[in-house]
């Protein structure tokens, strides 16, 4: 075990030699002085762990000795101790950053607590987390073998997510090799899970099916609609549960979380399909057949989600709700600053809808672009660039003003993504789509044991190219690669976050509603 060096400053010194004693012999290497100098001229010579420093010493106060240490020896834990209570005193120590606050008489077990919450606590924390995963591991491996519903696989994934956070900010890479065999082993099951439904749920109106994209706001956010209070409905694209988990806590800084919810993505879990469904209310054959003025199918070049506010039109008036409301699309930092700008103009609607296109513009760039791929290397940096980016983003000052209203916010999102390691060869014609993780093509070879295969896609709402289209969705981890320069494309595409096919990370996706906490 670390034996950990100590400095204590305390003109009283030689009536601590009790406690000094008791750390000693709990394994602690303790300096002790009688002043601030002192104190000074031993960091200056030596390494310490942590220091206690008196407040009250003679000469150089404890908070002037402070002052000067953190001058020069920023990263160094500082307990400061104290005979006064006086609340000016604590806020001058709170200030100055210090690591923690005792109060004389000093208690053994107050001091042992104090060092191990600040310099074992990282140990302690994973030996914790690695130990509870551990008893939980078994009932999750154990619950794939019953006959689990869409509400029992959503709690799954979000045991899963939570030990993910949980294991990550313990830094414990053995147990995250574990968990990351876990997940694979969920989203095997939960891809035969879906592939077994997902046909009922869309054409079964007694089957037990999830919340699906297309039901989104006719049962989620049109019910909200109140002429008392307007309603932002914000739809951060491509993000998945844990990054929602990751700006939680910001967002509840302004915000107190009504309900955290989750849904269901359609098929192909992507923004062209996802998305319209969530803003048309309809399936995508059925946007197809009744909306082909702004329906845009793969057989097209165009961008494939230029007509939101057209489909969202057309729901609205489908559902007979008569309403002011508003549309935006934002692409970039400024379209952010000028809506979060206006955001009291907003106030008199009864719906406004926002499009933040961040999320899945960055997992494109870190597919394309050296220095993200650097900058995030695992799921756990792709979190934190996450949360970066929302820090300091429009968005979170555009939440700040809204909750300083009664406005109520939903907040969601159209799919998720998923970091794919294995890839799986398909062989199709120049006019199969390029997506990696779905495929829509006639004369499609390809393994059927690895992915989801239609071959009527009428049967899942889905559109026809031709009389043979089929639709192949890529399970768990796998990405597709033509046998063409398959090397190249497999290296180039491995381990990238990529989304369009079936798995954990990409269907089952949050959905919060906040109510100000200024309300």
């Amino acid at each position: 075990m670390q034996r950990y060096k100590i400095l204590w400053a305390d003109d009283e010194i030689e009536l601590l030699k009790p406690h000094i004693l008791f750390l000693t012999q709990k394994g602690y290497d303790i300096t002790p002085v009688t002043s601030g100098p002192d104190a000074i001229e031993e960091i200056e010579n030596e390494n310490f762990d942590i220091i206690f420093l008196d407040e009250n010493m003679p000469g150089m106060t404890g908070l002037e000795t402070l002052a000067q240490i953190k001058s020069d020896y920023t990263d160094v834990p500082v307990v400061m101790i104290t005979k006064s209570e006086e609340e000016h005193i604590m806020e001058q120590a709170i200030a100055s950053k210090i690591a923690d606050y005792l109060i004389k008489p000093l208690n053994p077990n107050q001091i042992l607590l104090s060092i191990k919450k600040l310099l074992d606590n990282k140990r302690l924390v994973s030996e914790r987390t690695n130990m509870s995963y551990q008893q939980d591991f078994r009932n999750i491996s154990m619950a794939f073998n019953d006959y689990l519903n869409h509400e029992e696989w959503a709690e799954i994934y979000k045991k899963l997510i939570f030990w993910e956070l949980e294991i990550s900010s313990a830094g414990n890479n053995e147990m995250a090799e574990v968990l990351e065999m876990q997940k694979n082993e969920a989203n095997l099951n939960f891809s035969k899970f879906v592939r077994s439904n997902y046909e009922d749920w869309l054409n079964d109106p007694d089957s037990d099916r999830p919340i699906l994209s297309h039901d989104l706001m006719r049962k989620k956010v049109f019910p909200e609609l109140n002429p008392e209070r307007p309603v932002f409905f914000i739809v951060i694209d491509n993000l998945r549960f844990d990054q929602w988990r990751i700006i939680q806590k910001q967002i509840l800084n302004y915000f107190n979380m009504e309900k955290e919810e989750s849904y269901y993505s359609i098929l192909p879990t992507t923004t062209a399909y996802a998305r319209n469904g969530i803003f048309s209310g309809l399936l995508p054959s059925e946007m197809a057949r009744y909306h082909p003025d702004i329906w845009i199918g793969e057989d097209l070049e165009e961008g494939k989600n230029n007509f939101e506010d057209k489909f969202l039109e057309r729901q609205l008036k489908k559902q007979k709700l008569d309403i002011k409301w508003s549309y935006h699309k934002i692409k970039n930092i400024s379209q952010g600053k000028s809506l979060a700008e206006n955001a009291n103009n907003l106030m008199t609607n009864n719906l406004n809808v926002i499009v933040y296109n961040f999320v899945d513009m960055l997992s494109h760039a870190r597919t394309e672009m050296e220095v993200i791929r650097e900058l995030a290397p695992d799921e756990r940096a792709y979190r934190s660039l996450t949360q970066s980016w929302f820090s300091h983003s429009p968005l979170l000052d555009m939440l700040e003003r809204v909750s300083r209203t009664n406005a109520k916010v939903i907040l969601t999102t159209d799919h998720g993504t998923v970091r794919v390691k294995k890839p799986f060869k398909i062989v199709g014609d120049r006019n199969t789509n390029t997506n990696l993780r779905f495929k829509l093509g006639k004369n499609l070879g390809f393994d059927n044991n690895k992915a989801y295969v239609v071959r009527k896609p009428e049967n899942i709402f889905l559109p026809k190219l031709n009389v043979s289209s089929t639709y192949v969705f890529a399970i768990e981890d796998y990405f597709f690669a033509y046998p063409n320069n398959y090397n190249y494309y497999v290296k180039y595409y491995n381990d990238t976050f990529q989304h369009g096919g079936l798995s954990l990370e990409e269907m089952i996706i949050p959905i919060i509603s906040l109510i100000s906490k200024n309300r």
